[in-house]
């Protein structure tokens, strides 16, 4: 097991193409840190990287205290789960845990100890006598887990190992997974596109955006106070809804108007934020989680000043909560930069008559209905504000 450390990482291609920028990481002995963003954001080249698949253009790479810029993949120590599993059909469940150790010369009956306690583990000692071929595709990336465990490396690096997984599978793969990391203790770096794997999975999560780290915290952390519109945007699902508003009222009784009804901002807010008074009068980007909007039918004590006159348009019936969508007459914040939207710049939804749709999670015992008339109450005290220019949360 050891620490991995990343201080001013680049990576620069032959084209030019600047992939990763100055990037730092302290990932600590024994943490299982997810990296996370949406395709293109340079997540598998770091991975890559570190791994030694890769060239670092620039900055300086160290794994325990070894400086690796320039040692070999093999000679690295670490140990990489690949997304297609990259089992060897002909050879049994045993021999493709034990490929590697008998690569090493280890000796016969240490790599039968070793493969017994992988397979046992990992709840495939009777699958041993199998090919890859006979097995589900959670057997299957059983066996890849099983293959990084018996080297016993300084680090497990893990490139998207549940993405051919179904649903149900990824969801108990995962599981499995981060029980699996702890029980061993080993240095673990894993990459996802799907922030609800990187949130329920990781000790801390590093979100990347076009080659740049935005944001490196414990999960929750990242989900309650993000550091810029873009991680707010990102984490969560759904995602925060985010409005373009103008900062009205005073220091200390602040407002903002949406649809010619003023949302009176929870008095906590300003005194957590002084820094939000400079922008009296200006633009603002406003988060919302859709869990802090409900049914106004059910939050029977919310006051007047935190209410929103809407109606439904579509509505999500999860059984444990509804997704309710509703329009609002407000400019909506796209989390992605004009020149790199393509298919990860998702536009926001209108109505016919051009409006922005909201989402709201709501209680199941809301009576809300498609097409029909909607009050929405919203928790001020849980707005989220950013700078729309610098696109950085407003804070102290």
């Amino acid at each position: 097991m050891a620490e991995v450390v990343l201080e001013r990482v680049n990576k620069i291609y032959p084209n030019g193409y600047h992939a990763i920028h100055d990037l730092d990481l302290d990932i600590k002995d024994g943490e299982f840190l997810v990296l996370v963003g949406p395709s293109g954001c340079g997540k598998s080249t770091a991975l890559r990287m570190v791994a030694g698949l890769e060239e670092i253009s620039g900055g300086e790479m160290r794994i325990g205290p070894t400086l690796v810029n320039d040692v070999h993949p093999k000679d690295r120590d670490i140990a990489m789960v690949f997304q297609n599993y990259a089992l060897y059909p002909h050879m049994t469940v045993a021999d493709n845990i034990g490929f590697a150790l008998k690569l090493a010369k280890i000796p016969k009956a240490e790599i039968e100890e070793r493969v017994g306690k992988a397979a046992a583990i990992l709840d495939l000692t009777e699958q041993l006598p199998k090919k890859p071929g006979q097995l589900s595709g959670g057997q299957r990336q059983r066996v890849a887990m099983g293959r990084a465990i018996v080297r016993q490396p300084k680090a497990f690096l893990m490139d998207e190992p549940l993405s051919n997984l179904d649903a149900k599978l990824r969801v108990q793969m995962r599981a499995e997974i981060a029980a699996l990391q702890r029980d061993l203790g080993v240095t673990t770096i894993y990459v996802t596109h799907d922030q609800v794997e990187a949130m329920t999975m990781g000790d801390r999560v590093c979100v990347l955006k076009r080659g740049f780290l935005q944001q490196v915290d414990t999960p929750q952390n990242l989900y309650d106070s993000p550091d810029n519109v873009f991680v707010a945007g990102f984490i969560g699902s759904p995602s925060m809804n985010l409005m373009r508003l103008t900062l009205g009222g005073t220091a200390d009784n602040m407002s903002v108007e949406i649809e010619g009804q003023t949302l009176k901002i929870d008095p906590q807010v300003a005194q957590a934020k002084p820094a939000l008074a400079g922008f009296l009068g200006r633009e603002v980007v406003v988060g919302i989680r859709p869990e802090d909007m409900e049914d106004a039918e059910i939050a029977t004590d919310a006051p007047g000043d935190r209410k929103l006159r809407t109606h439904c348009t579509l509505i999500e019936a999860l059984g444990s909560e509804l997704i309710v969508h509703f329009p609002l007459a407000v400019e909506s914040f796209s989390i992605m930069d004009a020149e790199f939207e393509g298919e990860d710049a998702v536009e926001q939804a209108k109505d016919e008559q051009g409006r922005t749709i909201y989402v709201g999670r709501f209680s199941p015992r809301s009576r809300a209905r498609i097409g029909s008339e909607l009050e929405v109450v919203v928790d001020t005290a849980r707005f989220h504000f950013f700078d729309p220019e610098s696109g950085n949360a407003i804070r102290g």
